[in-house]
Order: C-alpha cells, then structure tokens, then sequence
C-alpha cells in the first residue's frame, strides 16, 4: 500500500494541484487583502462614509456584563451575540466577484498564450516524413549506375 501511495504521490497532476491549491490560497488572501483594505474603503467612501463591515441585524440579546461597543460587529461576534453581518456578506460577495474576475483573466490570457503557440506550431515550415526521404534516397540510388 505504501509503495503505491509513493506512485500516486509522484504522479505530476497531483504535484500540480497541490501547487495549484497554495498558490489559489496565497492569490484568495490577496485578494481579501484587495477587496477589505482598497475597494470596501473606496466604495464607502462613495457612498458617505460608509463601513460595509459594521452592517448587521442583532438577532439576540447581548450578554450581561459586555461592555464593548454596540455598533461593533467584530467585537460583538466575538462575544457570542447572535447577529446577521450582511455587511460582512457583501464584502466577501464583492472578494468572489474579484478572484472569479482575476481568474477569468488568466484563463483568457493562458488560452491566448495556447492559441498563438498552436499558430506558430502550423505555421513553421514542415519538412519531408522520414518516410519521404527514405523513398527520395532510394530513388537517387536508382538513378546512379551500379558498378
């Protein structure tokens, strides 16, 4: 079982996924990174100064002895108040529609890259077949007189 685990292990389409999901996890936190530090500042900015991230509906009622800020939703979810953080809902709806963007973009970008090396690929001369020079050789020793 082992030495067939190694096999699968060697294979390289699992090297690659596994590249594939540390680099997917790298690019999603720069993304958030995207979406929480620059465009939810931005967009609520335009929209007076808004704070997308402190935008919920309490559901519960707080607990005893909090102290923190009522409009809080960080410090709120931390002390355990049921709540709906719609706010929060709509900054990873905007963090999706980037990466899903982003990947759309590279996937194009790769598709072209695939695209103009196939052109290049039919358009580069084509030689004789091995078996066309093999016949033109036979050919010309036909031609020449046996001695």
């Amino acid at each position: 079982m082992l030495d067939d685990f190694k096999k699968f292990i060697a294979k390289g389409n699992v090297i690659d996924l596994a590249v594939a999901v540390i680099i997917g996890g790298a690019f999603a936190l720069i993304t958030k990174a995207l979406t929480d530090d620059i465009i939810m500042p931005l967009v609520g900015y335009l929209f007076g100064g808004l704070d997308f991230s402190n935008y919920f509906i309490l559901l519960g009622e707080v607990p005893e002895g909090y102290e923190g800020s009522l409009t809080n939703y960080a410090e709120l979810k931390e002390a355990g108040v049921a709540m709906i953080g719609y706010g929060a809902f709509l900054t990873t709806i905007v963090n999706f529609l980037i990466l899903g963007f982003l990947i759309f973009l590279m996937v194009r970008w790769v598709k072209k890259l695939v695209e103009a090396q196939k052109k290049a690929e039919e358009e580069k001369p084509k030689g004789p077949t091995e078996i066309e020079l093999l016949q033109e050789i036979r050919d010309e020793l036909k031609k020449r007189p046996v001695a």
